[in-house]
């Protein structure tokens, strides 16, 4: 029997989950409103320029991490190419390139070597746990086989990183002394910020480890943007004979007794004829809040009590750009992240992250010009609490400006090589990829004891993407999405015996 199973939503998280039930001879169709896969890590293409939707960098690549084992299994050899420095951090005072060695950031904070090297030390750790499958929370008997087997043949490692589980980043930098260190502390914050969606006080030390090392394993570019990493994932599943509906949008997925039997959906924007596709399991590429509506009066009560009561995560502000290329020097860097001010809350314009297409790829942007993308983390109530239509073009156009005012503090004059200005705020991303109120980039990672399963409480339904551990950036979906894969292949007992996909590791 060839079990039917419909993915809502082509982001990483769906076509990696998708691809994988495909070549175990799953029937996999896949629902994506957009005319484009990738979601929040797509790809868009506007007058000329291809800009990144969401994200801008990803991690995972290298060898033995998660993209590099998904291609492995199923035969893509991604496009991507390296950067070295990953980014570049601007603090008011001072300028720091963030590379492989994180020999710059040591010659900054001279005094946080040993922080340093302990942190690598707890971030090995967590890759060599990781790389041997943690599906967590574990929700059977046998996830529960895994975690104990995992546990038991890494007992020291476990018992070393154990305490680093219940304190915070901030916790950890005060035993080194480092919290004194405002400068430091701001630093830290600001790449937590990017990689755990919270700051060192609330980051569980653990998940900080190796979410600080996303530079020295190494962060890529993908020909044409972020966009070609999902694209490369859609052509290979169509190849082991999925299919992806474009333009596509799910407005309900069908239960009866208790189990999923279909998803309703519309085809384009503004058609009003519902069809139905039947399915014996679905895989939502979606967040708990989407997931409820979709099942409606069907949705079981821990789901419902869950949209009601977790607390909203962050949304974006972003600006895209066509910038001539005058307005940047020959050895400017491809990534920034502008801290405004030492005082001020980060995100809401006080923290901006920017990406600038790279010289190399033309298929970007037109002959001298480059994409730019420009982002702050931004809370989500407050755009959908606005008044008027006047008043959220107002917010809108006073975010643009503080943004173009952070920016030329580094580069002067850089309104003048500015050919092309498109913002989008948490409702510009509601619209265009379905995501609650505009959320973006996961929950915060506080600690282990609230990362999300997969499970909804529907035996033949799973949630995959930046929900679900372990969260936040493409490689974290990725180990996702493979647990989600090997759950589905083995609650369908379709070819048990089959399911080997070799465990991944985490990359922040």
């Amino acid at each position: 029997m060839t079990h039917k199973v419909v993915v809502i939503g082509a982001g990483i998280g769906g076509l990696t989950t998708g691809a994988l039930l495909a070549q175990q001879g799953m029937e996999v169709t896949v629902l994506e409103a957009n005319a484009y896969v990738g979601g929040c890590a797509g790809t868009f293409f506007h007058k000329g320029y291809r800009f990144d939707a969401g994200a801008t960098v990803a991690g995972g690549f290298q060898d033995q991490a998660p993209h590099d084992k998904v291609g492995k299994r199923l035969g893509i050899e991604w496009d991507v190419h390296t950067y070295n420095p990953a980014w570049t951090v601007h603090l008011p005072d001072k300028t720091i390139p963030i590379t492989s060695t994180n020999a710059e950031v040591e010659a900054c904070f001279p005094h946080s070597k040993p922080f340093w090297e302990h942190q690598s030390k707890l971030a090995q750790i967590g890759w060599s746990l990781s790389a041997q499958g943690l599906p967590f929370p574990p929700r059977d008997a046998v996830e529960v086989g895994q975690l104990l087997k995992v546990g038991l043949q890494n007992l020291p490692n476990v018992i070393q990183a154990s305490p680093f589980l219940l304190m915070s980043v901030y916790d950890w930098l005060r035993l080194y002394g480092l919290d004194r260190d405002q400068a430091f502390v701001r630093f830290i914050d600001a790449q937590l910020l990017i990689s755990a969606q919270t700051t060192s006080k609330h980051t569980f030390a653990l998940y900080g480890a190796t979410a600080l090392d996303l530079a020295r394993q190494g962060v890529y570019h993908a020909q044409g943007g972020m966009g070609g990493i999902a694209e490369q994932l859609a052509t290979r599943l169509e190849q082991l004979g999925g299919k992806i509906l474009y333009k596509h949008r799910a407005t309900h997925i069908e239960t009866q007794q208790g189990k999923v039997t279909g998803v309703h959906y519309k085809r384009g924007l503004r058609s009003n004829q519902v069809e139905q596709l039947p399915c014996d399991f679905v895989v939502a590429n979606v967040t708990p809040w989407t997931a409820n509506a979709l099942l409606g009066t069907h949705a079981p009560r821990a789901l419902q009590r869950e949209s009601t009561q977790r607390s909203l995560g962050y949304g974006a502000f972003v600006l895209h750009l066509g910038v001539h290329e005058d307005a940047f020097p020959p050895d400017f860097a491809d990534h920034h992240q502008f801290i405004r001010d030492m005082e001020s809350p980060l995100g809401e314009s006080n923290s901006l992250f920017m990406s600038v297409s790279p010289r190399w790829d033309a298929t970007r942007a037109p002959l001298g010009y480059r994409a730019v993308t420009v982002t702050t983390h931004t809370q989500v109530e407050a755009w959908w609490n606005q008044p008027n239509a006047t008043d959220y073009q107002a917010r809108k156009e006073q975010y643009t400006q503080a943004f173009l005012d952070g920016i030329e503090r580094y580069l002067p004059n850089f309104r003048q090589h500015v050919a092309l200005t498109l913002a989008g705020t948490p409702i510009t991303y509601q619209f265009y990829t379905g995501r609650h109120k505009g959320m973006v980039g996961g929950f915060p990672q506080t600690s282990l004891l609230t990362s999300r399963s997969p499970r909804v409480g529907i035996p033949n339904m799973r949630l995959v993407g930046d929900s679900i551990f372990p969260g936040q950036s493409t490689a974290g979906v990725t180990l996702g999405a493979v647990r989600v894969a090997q759950d589905v292949l083995r609650n369908t007992k379709t070819r048990a015996s089959a399911v080997r996909v070799a465990p991944v590791r985490m990359e922040g």
